[in-house]
């Protein structure tokens, strides 16, 4: 029997709404680790160069060359930030006891005379605008439910960063082992011309080998530039907040000026005042510049988009997706330019700059 156009076009159509059905439920599937995903996926397209290489070196043993990796990102990137959030963590909660305990056994008043002195007259105009210290203490007292839910709180995400922590180390060995497999077993089925999909993916590549290589340059900076603070502040033990700077400025979601503004607290409350204030302007106008300029500088060079492109996709991601989105914002931006591109080549006109040498407007 001879299917009819109309049985066609309602084939076609069943088809259609399978496949936004089956790629929904995937991505349902995926939602809960669609950031390690892809933190996975960043870290194979700056790595592929050097899978390749080391593949070649042990003569095509791909798994033996992609656990090499995984293990060193693991030893170089995952170990530190959660040896760092582990010591954040436990400072905290031995920060917050200690506040309850000082603030129940000497009240409000001997906690603030405990400041330095010029921080001590403003912490005690402070309390002064409360109206009644003692009524605040009980309140703050009163809420001892809120704050062991607030560390639980925190002993989760520390539960989920290891879970996601682990989903991003076992998705980063298979991609580097088949992920040319897979990129090609996806351009053969995705409906675009041969090419246009690789295409996408080599853009997505080169542009987060362009964040990576961009953050871990601006944390250099950053550090060196905390670094000379430190050294002028006369801070204790400079070169040992370095590194922990530098560990610090390679989290986007953290960054090198909230370590150079935590050593000015501590400096402040162990009565360094002048240095504490110096390190807080310091952290806050100089690490803080750096940022906010060498970053976007250095995803210019790689990018091939304007700076203000550059910087208005940080600020973006930033703002709607968190520090993830200092990777995801620019990859939002180059994939818009991609797609733009390939579609101006498909159906749009050529542009003057596609127009032959000494043609008349509009030829191409």
């Amino acid at each position: 029997m001879t299917a009819t156009p109309d049985s066609d076009l309602h084939a076609r159509r069943l088809l259609l709404v399978l496949v936004v059905l089956a790629v929904l439920l995937a991505g349902w599937l995926v939602k809960p680790f669609w950031v390690a995903l892809f933190l996975a996926a960043v870290l194979t397209a700056a790595l592929r160069r050097w899978m390749e290489w080391l593949s070649g070196r042990l003569r095509g043993r791909r798994s033996l060359a992609a656990g090499l990796l995984t293990v060193g990102v693991l030893v170089a990137l995952v170990v530190p930030v959660a040896a760092l959030g582990t010591v954040l963590v436990s400072e905290a909660i031995d920060g917050i006891q200690w506040i309850r305990s000082a603030l129940q056994s000497e009240g409000v008043w001997g906690l603030v005379s405990r400041l330095p002195g010029p921080v001590e007259a403003l912490a005690h105009r402070a309390v002064a605008a409360l109206g009644d210290p003692q009524r605040q203490l009980q309140q703050l007292a009163g809420q001892g439910g809120q704050a062991a839910a607030a560390v639980g709180g925190v002993l989760a995400a520390t539960g989920t960063f290891v879970l996601q922590a682990a989903m991003m180390l076992i998705a980063l060995f298979f991609f580097l082992v088949d992920g040319q497999r897979l990129v090609a077993w996806v351009d053969g089925r995705v409906p675009l011309r041969a090419g246009q999909f690789l295409s996408l993916v080599e853009e997505f590549r080169r542009t987060s080998l362009s964040v990576l290589v961009a953050t871990a340059a601006t944390a250099g900076i950053q550090t060196s530039a905390a670094l000379a603070g430190y050294l002028i502040a006369r801070a204790p033990n400079p070169v040992f907040l370095s590194v922990l700077t530098l560990v610090v400025a390679l989290i986007p979601a953290v960054g090198a000026t909230a370590m150079v503004l935590a050593i000015a607290v501590l400096q402040l409350a162990t009565g360094h005042t002048v240095s504490g204030i110096f390190l807080a302007i310091w952290g806050g106008v100089v690490v803080s510049l750096v940022d906010n300029v060498a970053r976007p500088y250095l995803l210019k060079g790689g990018m091939e988009l304007h700076g203000g492109v550059v910087f208005f996709a940080l600020i973006g991601g930033l703002a709607v997706f968190g520090g993830i989105g200092l990777i995801l914002g620019p990859l939002v931006a180059t994939f818009l330019v991609t797609v733009l591109n390939m579609y101006r080549r498909e159906f749009g006109k050529p542009s003057v700059a596609d127009a032959p040498a000494g043609a008349p407007p509009g030829a191409g």
